[in-house]
């Protein structure tokens, strides 16, 4: 689900106590950069919330209180270089049974359910901590001692974690650690509970699914830094937690801000059916790659009748494409594995429980949250082929499919990290691919900004269409607004009155978001509107990347090649690294080609490096001039190496993306 995570920097805004949007107590619609109080169409929407979904229901809050031990004594989790790894008290404005009027009725009741935090016990021998990180940890008693399932982002919140249960239920040692998925809030925390040293000498088995390893490096490094920055609203990193700001991230309340690491794994489970036995427990795996993750998997434990469901089934809609940016995922192949679930351990669970939020109880309770799940998915597969089929466009789609009542009043089919909406167009772009609709008018689209231009040449100047604009947003029209102002912004992003004028439009289209993620990235887009681009203290992702292969870093230096610095060049280079392998790349026509399986005779430049002093390169500890300065790197030609090196782009984080 996620690659890296973004430090958030604490910037408070301001709650106007009034409910009109077109005036408020420190100006004029579209004139300052305030947060606005609720508009009355944002009130009338929420309101139609609360009379769809039954909030009388509150088996919810009743299992996800079910069992609890203890919590953490302290309101923060410290990290280790000083900082906060987790604050439990920045959401303690959110609480059951309150109402926040710039808050969707349905995600401040998630929000609510998400805030419940401690140890609690799922059943006889199997226990979870919810609450430390935006993911779950959960823990199996084996013959000798704790298997650990999924050790959180971060090292700090798993450390406590691991330290609330030992000090509360039993204090024995780690035997086992499963990674479920290669999403680094489901691993990164792993050196919280064990050591490389104890993996190496085989006193801790990792066990996790076929080819875990490569995509959960993969995914931080090609993509990596565009991935961040859409990550950075996503998760609300951004934003301060308020009742105009953050308030959840749909499958728990925020990422940590620790350190976060990774040990790779000891034990791959490649196929459906495979059982093992796992510090004295019959583990029976089922296979769920390329569902949520490219490497995924979910697990029974015959002894405690308990389904491990992973984030294949938690409680919400997850995402066909998630926002932070990733591959595509099939719809249509996730709700197979869910009904395969159903088939091999429906009938024989007295308890689900998964990767996030709140386990289930109950044979009867299982068999129906796993059978609507999957029809809630294939429900959305099925609808959009069949409207594309009849000859309508992804924009068309999204904004036609509604769930029947029968999935949709359910509390784990609502839209709290994924929506139905962005699951339709996902789902069309795996068909049809996501670029164009098959209108010939798309086929070709100019940039933003001069598309920008000319849309507001055609209205007759910028004050023309901020005009119109402010029609539409006093009108409730939102999402027309936002996109009318787009225009005006990347055509002139100095125009304050229009910044200001969209950051209020988007302002509500967060407060009426089900979907953390997008009330995220709604308020996010309105701050950077407000406040301009504000670069945040951001994580040393060293740890992660200090154990990525060569062969990695070879692909991800390709994506960094600058044509106009590579032009004209044609570079043959080997690279031996001790204790690692042999490598060459080519740099010709501006294309950077990468091979670990074969060397070149007639290479300009031999390049020789150990493993650690890559490691000190790959995280930017040392520039590659100072380790051939210090012989860590030896070089037979340093000018053609120099002359590879310098084709290279650095990439920065903090582009805009609601700003040119």
């Amino acid at each position: 689900m996620l690659n890296k995570k973004i430090l958030s920097l604490a910037i408070c805004a301001s709650f106007i106590a009034s409910t009109s949007l077109a005036s408020t107590a420190t100006g004029t619609l579209g004139l300052t950069p305030d947060a606005k109080p609720a508009s009355e169409y944002t009130l009338k929407s929420n309101e139609e919330v609360k009379d769809y979904l039954n909030f009388a229901d509150k088996s919810d809050f009743d299992d996800a209180k079910r069992g609890f031990i203890a919590t953490w004594p302290e309101s923060k989790i410290m990290a280790d270089d000083g900082g906060v790894a987790w604050d439990f008290s920045k959401y303690d404005f959110i609480q059951e049974g309150k109402d926040i009027d710039t808050i969707n009725p349905s995600l401040l009741r998630v929000a609510q359910l998400n805030n419940l935090h401690g140890l609690y016990q799922v059943s006889d021998g199997i226990y979870q901590v919810r609450g430390f990180d935006l993911s779950v940890m959960s823990f199996v008693r084996g013959e000798k001692g704790w298997i650990v399932i999924d050790p959180l982002l971060t090292v700090e919140t798993a450390r406590a974690g691991l330290s609330l249960l030992q000090e509360h239920v039993e204090n024995v040692p780690v035997t086992n650690v499963i990674y479920t998925h290669s999403h680094i809030d489901h691993f990164g925390g792993v050196r919280g509970v064990t050591t490389q040293a104890d993996v190496d000498a085989g006193k801790v088995k990792v066990y996790a699914p076929k080819d875990f390893f490569r995509n959960s490096i993969d995914e931080n490094v090609l993509a990596g830094t565009a991935m961040s920055r859409r990550a950075s609203f996503m998760y609300g990193n951004l934003l301060s937690a308020s009742e105009t700001g953050q308030v959840d991230g749909g499958l728990g309340k925020t990422t940590s801000t620790g350190l976060p690491t990774i040990i790779k794994e000891t034990v791959a489970v490649v196929e459906t059916g495979s059982v093992m036995k796992i510090d004295g427990l019959d583990v029976e795996f089922q296979m769920a790659q390329h569902s949520e993750a490219p490497s995924e998997f979910m697990f029974y434990f015959p002894k405690y009748r308990a389904f491990m469901a992973s984030e294949v089934l938690t409680n919400t809609i997850h995402n066909i494409s998630t926002l932070r940016g990733a591959k595509t995922r099939d719809a249509s192949l996730w709700a197979g594995y869910v009904d395969e679930s159903l088939t091999l351990f429906g009938d024989r669970s007295d308890v689900m429980f998964a990767s996030h939020h709140w386990p289930t109880w109950g044979t009867e309770n299982i068999k129906d949250q796993i059978s609507k799940t999957r029809d809630q998915y294939k429900f959305v597969h099925d609808q959009v082929l069949r409207l594309a089929n009849m000859g309508m466009t992804t924009n068309e789609i999204s904004n036609t499919i509604k769930l029947p009542d029968s999935l949709g009043k359910e509390w784990y089919n609502r839209g709290y990290y994924g929506t139905v909406s962005h699951n339709a167009r996902a789902t069309y772009d795996f068909y049809f691919g996501a670029w164009w609709d098959g209108n010939p008018a798309n086929l070709n689209p100019m940039s933003p900004t001069d598309e920008g231009e000319r849309y507001v040449k055609a209205f007759g100047g910028e004050d023309k269409v901020v005009d119109a604009a402010r029609e539409f947003v006093k009108d409730g029209e939102y999402r027309f607004a936002v996109r009318l102002l787009n225009h005006v912004i990347f055509s002139n992003p100095n125009n304050k009155e229009a910044r200001y004028l969209s950051a209020d439009a988007m302002e509500q289209l967060g407060y009426q978001a089900e979907s953390g993620p997008w009330r995220n990235y709604y308020l996010g887009g309105a701050k950077e509107l407000r406040q301009g681009i504000k670069p945040v203290p951001t994580p040393n992702t060293a740890a992660i990347a200090v154990n990525m292969p060569f062969e990695s870093f070879l692909r991800y230096l390709s994506v960094t090649v600058n044509p106009e610095k590579a032009a004209n060049l044609d570079l043959r280079v080997n690279f031996n690294v001790e204790g690692e392998g042999k490598y060459s790349v080519e740099l010709s026509n501006s294309v950077l080609k990468t091979y670990n399986d074969r060397q070149f005779d007639d290479a300009q430049a031999n390049v020789t490096m150990t493993r650690a002093t890559f490691e000190k390169l790959v995280t930017k500890k040392a520039s590659p001039e100072a380790l051939i300065k210090s012989g860590e790197i030896e070089v037979t030609d340093v000018e053609t190496f120099q002359k590879l090196f310098g084709s290279f782009d650095t990439f920065n984080l903090w582009f805009g993306v609601v700003t040119p």
